[in-house]
């Protein structure tokens, strides 16, 4: 029989060697990290130089972390609600800066799961706030845009100054990958249809790109065609009363010599995911987004109509050539001098210039496709997005009770 004193000094004697060993474990720990893969085999990942974007968990669904640390800038516009959703479908940590009201962007929180989306203050002329919002991010998307020139913020000083500022930043704080989005027909050269100069905004688009690609190099810059989709500034523009002048539509040449290839904002959001998933393929390209078809302007427009009043010649809808349209230019004027902050119904010379410029679709840089994303036919979604716009929108039609809407003729995609 043991005394009952013994076993105090026996258990004090085991005490340095099982210190000893936990020590050996925690040092090597800190070494070299092993974490399990995503099918749970026993042979665990060993990690060197471990860091927290590295640390995956979870089998890659919205309850899980990637691995993908992303600071998403502009997450409160149009676009940005949607990539925020695919991305925290995924298992993504998101940074969201914000500017002014900060409940503007809470529903944001629910894009990911609880404590995968954080939100942090910033502003665009502000270094210290921007290198506080990307520290301890991998990845890094630019959403930041105007439609219209503010007394705040210029298209230089957004689209140019901003974009080179972010870039630049992100080089220094060793971002591993900035997606940067830019626009359609961008270039060198613009023509002029509406505006004497050409298009300010995608002239300042296009410095925008030049400045990202001097600050870094190996940036992934995205160029949209028009967006459609809820909420949209496309759709509901057309479907508004103030696109319209007598119940018609003036356009730059009717829109008979405008070709148009509108892209899904579900179908963008899929390709920034792609793109945040897979940097060592996307760097340093620019991407085309653009839609499965191509269609002349005209023909879109009469056709969101047909679906929308059934019956356009009937109730006066037609087209109408701009430049005889003098009462309509007047009340562009006005409406940009009353309310140049947010012009209502977002009519604007300057939208009416870029609606007048062709879609520019290069073969040789990459789109959608490339990424190995479905596209979304309007022909799929438009009539579900112009319900709410139709006349008698309370009225219930019988199954058969009017003749099916005919899609619109397409152009071939050059």
């Amino acid at each position: 029989m043991h005394s009952p004193y013994e076993w105090p000094k026996k258990m004090a004697a085991l005490i340095p060697r099982y210190t000893l060993q936990a020590a050996r474990k925690q040092t090597t720990c800190i070494a070299t990290i092993a974490v399990q893969t995503n099918h749970y085999s026993s042979q665990p990942e060993i990690i060197k130089k471990p860091t927290t974007a590295s640390l995956k968990r979870g089998t890659g669904g919205r309850s899980s972390f990637n691995g993908i640390v992303c600071t998403l800038f502009g997450a409160n516009g149009f676009v940005g609600r949607y990539v925020c959703n695919r991305l925290g479908k995924i298992g993504t940590q998101l940074i969201i800066p914000y500017r002014g009201d900060m409940y503007d962007c809470m529903p944001l929180k629910l894009s990911g799961d609880l404590g995968q989306v954080l939100f942090h203050p910033f502003h665009l002329r502000d270094n210290e706030s921007i290198r506080k919002c990307i520290k301890y991010s991998n990845v890094v998307v630019n959403l930041i845009g105007r439609d219209w020139e503010t007394k705040n913020f210029s298209f230089h000083e957004v689209h140019v100054e901003g974009a080179r500022r972010l870039a630049r930043l992100c080089k220094e704080a060793n971002v591993q990958h900035f997606i940067h989005v830019s626009a359609l027909n961008v270039g060198d050269e613009f023509e002029s249809h509406v505006l004497k100069g050409g298009s300010k905004f995608l002239r300042s688009k296009w410095e925008g790109e030049c400045a990202v690609r001097e600050e870094f190099p190996e940036a992934t810059i995205i160029r949209p065609s028009d967006i459609w989709g809820q909420e949209d500034r496309y759709l509901n523009m057309y479907s508004g009363m103030w696109r319209h002048h007598f119940k018609g539509v003036p356009l730059w040449e009717k829109g008979e010599k405008t070709e148009k290839q509108p892209i899904a904002v579900y179908d963008i959001a899929a390709g920034i995911r792609a793109i945040a998933r897979d940097p060592k393929n996307t760097a340093g390209k620019t991407y085309q987004f653009v839609g499965p078809k191509r269609y002349k302007l005209s023909e879109l427009l009469d056709w969101f109509h047909r679906i929308r009043i059934r019956d356009p010649v009937e109730d006066g809808y037609r087209r109408i050539n701009l430049k005889y349209a003098p009462l309509f230019q007047l009340k562009v004027i006005l409406n940009e001098y009353i309310s140049p902050a947010y012009p209502l119904g977002h009519l604007q010379w300057e939208y009416l210039e870029r609606e007048a410029i062709s879609d520019a679709v290069s073969n040789k840089l990459p789109t959608l496709e490339d990424l190995g994303v479905t596209l979304t036919t309007m022909e799929s979604r438009v009539h579900w997005e112009l319900k709410p716009h139709c006349k008698d929108v309370q009225y219930m039609e019988s199954v058969g009770e009017f003749d099916p809407v005919p899609d619109p003729p397409t152009v071939p995609i050059h």
